[in-house]
């Protein structure tokens, strides 16, 4: 296996923008692993994980990037990883749930309920959020839903607590559901 790579990329939405981002990785021999890319406000922007067939690919990649920036106005960040350990070792295993939180928009939903979770060493694998008009009012609502790993040690009672009264903070909801 080679090293691996993550990239975050983005820039005003174009057709081609994918396509000119990808390219470089293609050129200098990448591999594509997992991808997350979004329309954000007018700004395509790119999460890319890949493998390259060494180390030595980040100055080319790192020029290309650049390159990226003066031809085509796309900004493109280049990471390397370190090789990945094992996770699951015995004690440490978790389970998935999904956190649904929906109410009237407000700086601090994000924060509140990361930090909470944080605090109790709950893992967030996956955070898509948004704003969108209620149908009855046109209010701001904001709807946020997080794939999150729970220790399977974890008192699951204390956590729902927690959860609803950060919601009663927030006056939203939060609903905790299975996979």
């Amino acid at each position: 296996m080679g090293q691996r790579f993550i990239m975050t990329a983005f820039g005003k939405d174009r057709p081609g923008i994918v396509a000119d981002v990808t390219g470089i990785l293609y050129e200098n021999g990448c591999n594509l692993e997992d991808t997350s890319m979004t329309l954000m406000a007018g700004e395509f922007t790119l999460i890319l994980l890949f493998t390259a067939g060494s180390a030595e690919v980040a100055g080319p990649l790192s020029r290309d990037c650049r390159r990226l920036e003066q031809e085509k106005g796309i900004s493109a960040f280049l990471r390397p990883l370190e090789p990945q350990k094992a996770v699951n070792k015995p004690g440490n295993a978790v389970f998935i749930r999904t956190l649904h939180v929906e109410g009237l928009d407000q700086a601090g939903i994000v924060y509140k309920v990361s930090r909470f979770l944080a605090d109790n060493r709950i893992n967030i694998v996956d955070l898509k959020s948004t704003v969108k008009a209620s149908p009855e009012s046109g209010t701001a609502m904001y709807v946020m839903d997080i794939r999150v790993q729970i220790p399977n040690e974890t008192a699951m009672d204390p956590v729902e607590k927690g959860l609803r009264a950060v919601a009663d903070d927030l006056n939203v909801d939060i609903t905790l559901s299975g996979r």
